[in-house]
């Protein structure tokens, strides 16, 4: 019996598969068991005309391919060439166990790339589980940004055939590739990638002080921030520029947004610039979460991973939607559940919000008059809901337009704050940013000093906080205290996270 691997999509990661093969004695027959889709069954005749077409002369045996997991649906064109190179090796004694091979076949023996490859394979380097993959030639330019995986392109079958039927080309082959061409942070025994480039810049921002620091704060600790203020005040310039000051991302994170982007269908950009999702209110709640009436799709939710979630007009938003956005900012996790499919996807971003604060966005003005009644202002806001609220770390009230406001912080000087408090937080041994602390994280690294524990303390009574806000609070004075470079938190720094604490 001889092995290949290669892989199926379940959901949005991959699913190594051992493709196995044996030659048999018995009436001639071509079988490929292993709950394998009608794409795979029609396999047999592709690879049938591409062995033939390349001076291949079938034996007169009982051929028999299994796909393993057999308990598993597999789906998709990429496992012709597994197939056949099966097949046209079988008297070979070299082992083939630790080969990936990838690629649909032509009926004259062409190989070919097909939609799922790129997710396929962004899917098992990112987990670690490919080294070495035979591919379609013409996938190797976008390919070859995978760092750490030796790929072999190939045109046609005879090549690929070759390849294995020949020793001294395989200890010929090129090294693994490692590392992206961008410039590097380590921090904590670990290597980050960022980029410089500040297409959309804070310094356009006149004004608007304490809504810049509140930006600063969440994306140093990757606090959830919820802009109120008057129409024009700049709420999504800020969001839109946030985007550019995020942490570095690991090779991991890269890999991940990748995938996602051909998920989408998109060109994958292997850069670390985090993805900027903005539904618009009036999307449906299965293209914002996903879904699909057979197999659960991804939403705008999975889309954000690693990035901004941004929803303008907040209170547009059905209320179901806002109410099911719980479950994401919570457990950075969604699962969708279908009758043919159940799915879960791992939804960790930052969440961004812009208000008006009634509907005719004039309620905080000096200079206008607010045309809504009290009924219209309670209906609006009543549309945010208290337990959502509760998951936002930082609430900004926004300043009016003034014409002596100027320009204050720019990008790039704020980007280079977020990245020394993100090598803080990992030398101080996290695996994760301040706003993704788990309860026994916090204790460990949200350490208070006596008179900021008895402000805490306070705070609560007055304020009436959840266990959820006294885990918020705790963790935004963290990060507060990491731009400040203090070792503990004090009362400074927590009176300027109470400070973002939405006011009811």
């Amino acid at each position: 019996m001889k092995q290949l691997k290669c892989a199926t999509l379940e959901g949005i990661e991959a699913l190594t598969v051992d493709v196995e093969s044996t030659l048999t004695r018995g009436l001639p027959s071509f079988t490929i068991v292993g709950l394998a889709s009608s794409a795979i069954s029609e396999a047999r005749e592709r690879v049938k005309s591409a062995l033939l077409a390349n001076d291949f002369t079938f034996p007169p045996k009982r051929i028999t391919i299994n796909l393993s997991p057999s308990d598993i649906e597999k789906r998709g064109s990429q496992f012709d060439l597994a197939i056949a190179l099966l097949i046209a090796l079988d008297g070979l004694e070299e082992d083939l166990s630790g080969w990936y091979a990838f690629g649909e076949l032509g009926l004259d023996g062409s190989v070919k790339e097909n939609g799922i490859l790129y997710p396929l394979l962004l899917s098992l380097a990112n987990r670690g589980l490919v080294t070495r993959a035979v591919v379609p030639e013409e996938a190797l330019d976008k390919l070859r940004h995978i760092p750490g995986v030796l790929f072999v392109g190939v045109g046609n079958l005879k090549d690929a055939i070759g390849l294995f039927k020949t020793p001294e080309r395989l200890s010929s082959l090129p090294a693994r590739q490692s590392g992206f061409p961008f410039p590097t942070q380590s921090a904590g025994g670990r290597t980050f990638y960022y980029r410089k480039h500040y297409p959309e810049d804070f310094r356009e921002i006149r004004g608007q002080e304490v809504a810049k620091r509140a930006a600063l704060i969440s994306a140093c600790g990757m606090h959830n921030l919820l802009l109120e203020g008057s129409p024009g005040c700049g709420k999504s310039m800020v969001a839109k520029r946030l985007r550019y000051i995020l942490p570095p991302m690991s090779d991991r994170e890269i890999l991940d947004v990748a995938k996602l982007d051909t998920l989408e269908g998109k060109e994958p950009h292997f850069s670390p610039l985090r993805p900027f999702r903005a539904p618009h209110h009036s999307g449906t709640a299965a293209s914002i979460f996903g879904g699909g009436s057979r197999n659960a799709r991804i939403g705008e939710v999975g889309l954000a991973h690693h990035g901004i979630l941004f929803f303008d007009e907040l209170p547009h938003f059905p209320k179901p939607v806002l109410e099911a956005l719980r479950e994401p900012l919570e457990d950075r996790r969604i699962r969708i559940s279908r009758v043919h499919s159940k799915v879960e996807y791992p939804t960790d971003f930052l969440f961004v919000a812009a208000m008006n604060p009634c509907p005719c966005g004039n309620l905080l003005s000096d200079r206008l008059e607010c045309r809504c009644s009290e009924r219209e202002i309670r209906r609006y806001k009543g549309r945010l809901s208290d337990p959502f609220l509760d998951r936002i770390d930082l609430y900004v009230q926004m300043q009016e337009v003034r014409a002596d406001d100027r320009p204050s912080l720019t990008s790039e000087s704020m980007h280079e704050t977020v990245l020394r408090v993100h090598a803080r937080q990992r030398e101080r041994g996290q695996e994760t940013f301040n706003g993704r602390l788990d309860d026994r994280d916090i204790e460990r690294h949200c350490r208070f000093d006596p008179e900021a524990e008895a402000l805490l303390g306070q705070a609560v009574t007055r304020f009436v906080l959840s266990f959820r806000a006294i885990k918020k609070i705790r963790k935004v004075a963290r990060t507060v205290a990491d731009i400040d470079a203090a070792e503990t938190v004090g009362k400074t720094h927590l009176l300027e996270a109470l400070s973002y604490r939405r006011r009811t």
